[in-house]
């Protein structure tokens, strides 16, 4: 029998025991398959391409932490209800009720635990997966295209955090330095702009933008244009001292390889300069998905745990098809919800939490009528 009192946290650890082993089972069963589904979308580029082995791996093995949003909850939904399923079927959770103990306080260290998940899980895609997908990337283009220089997409923002400047570029000729229709806005604190440099041509040499025949104006506190300079050459510090690859890398117009500080910058900057439509409404539901995401892992369990109960002995051979079609309901969720915001018919962040929150008021639903 298990005591009371002190001797509850017997308790916890008896059943983080029995969550433990399963967990660490899906978790690695979803990172091999992620592993593997991506080795045969590539292959045909990989093998045909001749590359070396280690190149391969490389590229296989950076991919890898782009799956952790979808492996946390999977693995706590099936650590939940097989864990649970188990106790349910032995009668374990049965004598636990009957001796006194609620279903809460049974539930609370699953529930910690899920909590736990979520905080490594965020940590991991908003630190680690944006400089992986950025070096898998990159690897990429260096099996299939023999460089390792990431193609560079036109119109694209960069901020300077230091001096607040944000730069706009139309286009980029093949020399891979000189850019077309170049704006940089420099911010004020009483106006959106102190001044607008605008070019039709720029050229980078080594660490500074070179902008010729420039124009600019300038704005008072109010808004209003105080005066306009035309006809100068410009030069201007790139972002940190960037180097022409650094500044002009595709990945930072990936939202993938950006942390959520950085995905917030180019939100907040597209925003400034009278940007919108469908490219914003993706960046915010990325945004919105860096922690929804993650989060899922907390709903997850607090979903499996009720369930398991209900189920009992079914739980435990149903674990891994019902795992799989609540995923697969979540992110079918997911997915439907986010075309949604991105197209503007629901605003995004909401898009992006609407199926934790179903999800989540199903859970909250079934663990309270458990409770009763």
């Amino acid at each position: 029998m298990i005591k009371h009192g002190g001797g509850l946290k017997i308790l916890d650890r008896y059943v983080l025991r029995e969550l433990a082993a399963p967990f660490a089972f899906a978790f690695g069963a979803f990172l091999l398959f992620w592993f593997i589904n991506i080795f045969f979308l590539a292959a045909d580029y990989l093998i045909n391409a001749h590359a070396p082995f280690f190149l391969v791996l490389r590229f296989l093995v950076f991919r890898i932490p782009q799956a952790t949003p979808y492996a946390f909850p999977f693995a706590a939904l099936f650590a939940s209800l097989l864990g649970f399923g188990r106790l349910a079927a032995d009668h374990e959770l049965t004598a636990m009720r009957t001796s006194g103990i609620a279903f809460a306080r049974i539930a609370a260290a699953p529930l910690a635990a899920g909590f736990g998940l979520f905080l490594v899980s965020y940590l991991v895609n908003d630190s680690l997966t944006p400089r992986a997908v950025e070096l898998s990337t990159r690897t990429f283009y260096q099996i299939v295209y023999h460089t390792a220089t990431l193609p560079i997409e036109p119109q694209f923002f960069r901020k300077d955090q230091e001096t607040g400047r944000v730069f706009y570029v139309g286009d980029v000729t093949g020399d891979h330095r000189t850019m077309l229709n170049v704006m940089i806005f420099e911010p004020a604190r009483m106006s959106a702009f102190r001044q607008v440099t605008t070019a039709q041509e720029a050229r980078i040499n080594q660490t500074q933008l070179v902008l010729m025949n420039a124009s600019v104006i300038r704005f008072k506190p109010n808004g209003l244009v105080d005066g306009e300079t035309t006809g100068k050459t410009i030069t201007v510090n790139l972002p940190l001292g960037e180097t022409a690859e650094q500044f002009l890398t595709t990945s930072n117009n990936d939202a993938y390889a950006l942390n959520s500080k950085q995905l917030a910058g180019q939100v907040h900057d597209m925003e400034a300069t009278g940007q919108g439509g469908t490219a914003l409404g993706l960046l915010k539901v990325t945004l919105a998905q860096k922690l929804s995401y993650p989060f899922a892992a907390f709903i997850a369990t607090l979903l499996a745990l009720p369930l398991a109960v209900s189920l009992g002995k079914q739980s435990r051979t149903l674990g891994v098809g019902l795992s799989i079609l609540l995923l697969f309901i979540y992110y079918l969720l997911s997915a439907g919800f986010a075309a949604i915001g991105r197209n503007g018919a629901l605003n995004p962040y909401l898009a992006a939490w609407l199926p934790n929150l179903i999800m989540g008021t199903v859970g909250a639903v079934l663990f309270l009528r458990e409770e009763r």
